[in-house]
């Protein structure tokens, strides 16, 4: 998956005013000094407003009469929006905890989705998987073995052939991203066998199997978290 992050003088006042939220340099319930923030970050006003518009269609900020504009309790932030996801995972390299809800997702979701896609999958989409996983098995270098999991997560959801789940897959792929940058680059750990078994029992066309297999490599993706502790 390719991050598409935004662009521009716009997209780095939005990145910045994120970033100093996340790090919790502004908190929750702070106001925010636009005049300073504007100074500081070197923008224009209307820059810093386009900005604050995008944090504030995500949930992150608010603006009332009297009070300003303040950062909103992480409870009404839209945490699906691309953006925030892939700012919390940015921002959790020695808090895990966002780690372990991802993971409490994953749990509920891949399994039932490897079961649907051993009923549904072509075979044009246990060839790409194959290839996925071959490539997985070829990678030499971090990056690699993070884009061959990534597309061999995001074809077991198109395998689905659930519109639903593959918008799903877009928001897990982010902090799987992340996840892997942290447990691969850390962890001596061959990531193939555990997603080998699961495209054997999507090619068996057996549900049950696929669903345990699937469950089998979450559960370990979990536990290799536990191990950075």
């Amino acid at each position: 998956m390719n991050e598409k992050r935004l662009r521009g003088v716009h997209g780095q006042t939005v990145e910045a005013l994120a970033g100093r939220i996340l790090a919790g340099e502004i908190g929750e319930g702070d106001t925010l000094d636009l005049p300073a923030l504007r100074e500081e970050l070197d923008v224009s006003l209307t820059a810093l407003r386009e900005a604050l518009k995008v944090l504030s269609a995500k949930g992150m900020i608010d603006a009332r009469q009297k009070r300003g504009t303040f950062v909103q309790p992480r409870s009404s932030w839209n945490l699906l929006d691309t953006d925030v996801m892939r700012w919390q995972t940015q921002a959790s390299n020695t808090d895990h905890s966002l780690f372990d809800e991802l993971t409490e997702m994953r749990v509920i979701v891949e399994p039932a989705a490897a079961r649907l896609a051993a009923e549904r999958a072509s075979e044009a989409d246990i060839e790409a998987l194959s290839a996925a996983l071959d490539r997985m098995a070829a990678a030499r270098d971090l990056a690699a073995t993070v884009r061959a999991d990534l597309e061999f997560h995001r074809l077991l959801m198109a395998a689905t052939h659930n519109a639903f789940l593959t918008q799903v897959e877009r928001i897990i792929a982010i902090g799987l991203a992340e996840r892997d940058k942290l447990v691969h680059g850390t962890v001596d750990d061959d990531p193939v066998p555990s997603h080998r078994a699961v495209l054997d029992a999507i090619s068996a066309r057996d549900p049950e199997a696929a669903y345990e297999a699937m469950k089998a490599l979450v559960d370990k993706s979990g536990a290799d978290l536990d191990r950075l502790r």
